[in-house]
């Protein structure tokens, strides 16, 4: 009843340039009791953007003379809260990735199933509408996350916080890269949060940390009797988070025979308990995480292609953080306030503590620096961290730095086009993004020619260059 009460009020706009296409589509979503406005280029789509108002948008992306891309963008400025999805032949990752950072809701590949094509506009219409209404809390939702939960202000960081709220729209799977303490569980539960799914449970699992003989009756549930100690059935971290998100850390560590399994679970959309004669249907958004290099164990044969590219829909890169130092004061004193609030102290820190854990490299990342900020405001006189509270090694790392430079004369600074007072890491970053933008021109802007250019992984090319 719910669904055909939004169906009678919801208005779609389909674009393709094949009339084919338009007319099927046409047909199947009034079938379905949608109010439905065809459009053959995206000319026509925006005129009819101009005249009224629409809940849903679905377009093709290879589309001329202006692309679908394009439209996209040009659809959004004109009505922000319009859902829309992405129809393409073409499955690769940069489209993907490129339609969600331009506010796609989720993208689908031709030649599409009528069943999953319909439940993603369902899906679609049910978290706009709710976005809409509700648009003061999911702000509030967003700043309170990103302020109590993930620190930092590096540019990294901003446009992390930035994809994480365009993928925590969608519904595709999103595969998280980075080091270990690089904080992939706080990125996994920001996307769930901001989702239509935040209501709903979110459960993580740590691959490595079970051992590989309970791993499928962790994920999937067993029925009694299915193996010696099976007294009572139990669910499996599938069942318990359905219709919420599922965190599935170092998968990379998920064994081969287990991972067919895995992927016809993420297809099909139901598990099959150890020890069970009949599937399960579950509904729940996966978000993995690695800090492994997946394509050197593919090359191993230890990962499943098919597998990989299931996971990595969405791929985000996170900073390290020797690549962020300039966020370690506002990080060290959000673990100082947490102590505060832990044991009731108030601690400050040296300003020669504070450079000497500015120039340590991090190999742990930000729960290394959360460790060490602890246990030395745990164990310092008084109530400031001094440099005999740290660890030898940053210690070491912090007298081991070489002197600075002497500043550069006049003319060379007018060479480079600085303003006085400039920081090398300043000067660095804007060259690196300046050399990017370089070979981003000799490829005419495909990006992916451009990352295998300079030897870096399309996601590091996002990371430090941006949209």
């Amino acid at each position: 009843m719910q669904r055909k009460t939004m169906a009678e009020k919801a208005r779609i706009l389909v674009v393709d340039d094949e009339v084919g296409i338009v007319e099927v589509l046409r047909a199947l979503f009034r079938r379905e009791g949608y109010r439905v406005k065809a459009a053959c280029s995206a000319a026509e789509a925006l005129e009819a953007l101009h005249e009224d108002t629409y809940q849903l948008m679905v377009s093709d992306i290879r589309m001329e003379p202006v692309d679908g891309i394009e439209l996209l963008a040009r659809a959004r400025e004109l009505q922000p809260h319009l859902a829309v999805i992405m129809m393409t032949a073409y499955a690769a990752v940069e489209t993907a990735v490129e339609a969600m950072r331009k506010g796609a809701f989720d993208y689908i590949c031709k030649p599409f199933q009528v069943d999953e094509l319909l439940l993603t506009v369902q899906r679609a219409l049910s978290y706009e509408q709710a976005l809409a209404e509700n648009e003061n809390l999911k702000e509030t939702l967003k700043t309170q996350f990103h302020c109590a939960n993930m620190v930092g202000d590096h540019e990294s960081m901003r446009r992390l916080y930035s994809m994480i709220e365009k993928v925590a729209r969608t519904e595709s799977t999103v595969l998280i890269r980075g080091e270990s303490g690089t904080g992939k569980e706080l990125v996994a539960r920001a996307i769930h949060a901001g989702s239509a799914r935040a209501a709903r449970p979110f459960l993580a699992i740590n691959c490595a940390a079970v051992p590989a003989t309970l791993l499928e009756s962790e994920l999937f549930g067993h029925v009694r009797g299915a193996f010696t100690g099976a007294n009572r059935p139990k669910k499996g971290f599938f069942e318990a988070a359905n219709g919420g998100t599922l965190f599935l850390d170092e998968v990379g560590s998920i064994p081969v025979t287990m991972q067919l399994s895995l992927l016809r679970a993420l297809q099909e959309h139901e598990v099959r308990p150890v020890g069970a004669a009949e599937n399960i249907p579950v509904d729940v958004r996966i978000v993995a995480a690695t800090n492994e290099d997946l394509e050197a164990l593919i090359r191993a044969g230890r990962f499943r292609e098919d597998l990989y590219y299931r996971l990595s829909v969405i791929p985000l890169e996170l900073p390290r953080l020797r690549e962020r130092r300039s966020d370690i004061p506002m990080l060290v004193q959000h673990f100082l306030e947490k102590l505060r609030e832990r044991e009731g102290r108030e601690v400050s820190i040296a300003p020669e503590a504070l450079a000497a854990l500015q120039a340590y490299d991090w190999p742990g990342n930000v729960r290394e620096l959360e460790n060490v900020v602890s246990r030395a405001g745990a164990l310092c006189e008084g109530s400031r961290i001094a440099m005999e509270d740290l660890p030898d090694g940053i210690r070491q790392a912090a007298r081991s730095q070489p002197a600075r430079p002497p500043e550069e004369s006049p003319a060379a600074e007018a060479d480079f086009g600085l303003a006085e007072g400039v920081s090398l890491k300043a000067f660095m970053r804007d060259r690196e993004r300046a050399y990017i933008q370089h070979v981003l021109d000799l490829h005419h802007g495909d990006k992916e020619q451009a990352a295998r250019a300079l030897g870096i992984s399309l996601a590091t090319l996002y990371r430090k260059y941006g949209s």
